[in-house]
């Protein structure tokens, strides 16, 4: 019998390769079998998931999801697609997450987006697993890193942590404070929540101003 689902790894990843013409609910039984099957074996690692083989809505990628956390302990930060280049900057960021937690470190996780002007604030380096919507804010006394885009306001290193930074798949903010050093969105934004090609960037403090390079290395130590 014709597997409707596949599991296969990549870095800090898996893929599912799906059915072109399978029913959907079809699809989700089979991907709620084989992650439960599977639970003990994926423990609670944090990775990112690829969806190949077959074209998706957003509402039918966000149910993939949800079976998957039902069905498994696994922390899925991430959907990344073919872009080879974006899929291995975005690796690099969660693998050098995924070791600086695992080996003690007080970063947390916040599951969720930020939305109608909320703001969250902790004294530790947060990794949000969503978006920071216009008129949000997130304030880190050490590092932000978003998985998601970042739309709103983001404030790092707010004890005077050196070496602070806000990373984040897309980086279209209104407002990032590092440390004593600001930067404020000039001109007008793209349309939050379209994302044709997600660009990861980094933001820290260069010779006494905020600058913005690709993600294309690895990330400051101090996270």
């Amino acid at each position: 019998m014709k597997d409707l689902v596949l599991i296969k790894s990549f870095p800090n990843g898996i893929a599912l390769h799906l059915d072109q013409d399978a029913p959907f609910e079809k699809l989700l039984e089979e991907i709620a079998y084989k992650f439960s099957e599977a639970r003990a074996f994926f423990g609670n690692a944090t990775m990112a998931l690829s969806l190949e083989d077959r074209q998706l809505t957003g509402a039918e990628e966000v149910r993939i999801l949800e079976t998957i956390r039902e069905n498994s302990s696994l922390n899925v930060v991430c959907i990344v697609g073919r872009d080879e280049a974006t899929n291995k900057n975005f690796i690099k960021a969660l693998a050098h997450m995924e070791k600086k937690l695992s080996g003690g470190d007080d970063g947390q996780f916040f599951k969720g987006s930020l939305k109608n002007r909320e703001v969250l604030e902790t004294e530790n380096s947060i990794i949000i697993l969503g978006d920071v919507y216009p008129g949000c804010a997130v304030i880190s006394a050490k590092s932000v890193i978003v998985l998601g885009g970042l739309y709103g306001e983001a404030y790092a290193g707010e004890n005077g942590q050196p070496g602070a930074f806000v990373a984040a798949l897309e980086m279209e903010p209104e407002r990032i404070k590092i440390g004593d050093f600001k930067y404020k969105m000039t001109g007008k934004q793209s349309k939050w929540g379209i994302r044709p090609k997600i660009q990861p960037k980094i933001a820290y403090v260069k010779n006494d101003k905020i600058t913005f390079e690709a993600l294309t290395k690895d990330l400051p130590g101090t996270f």
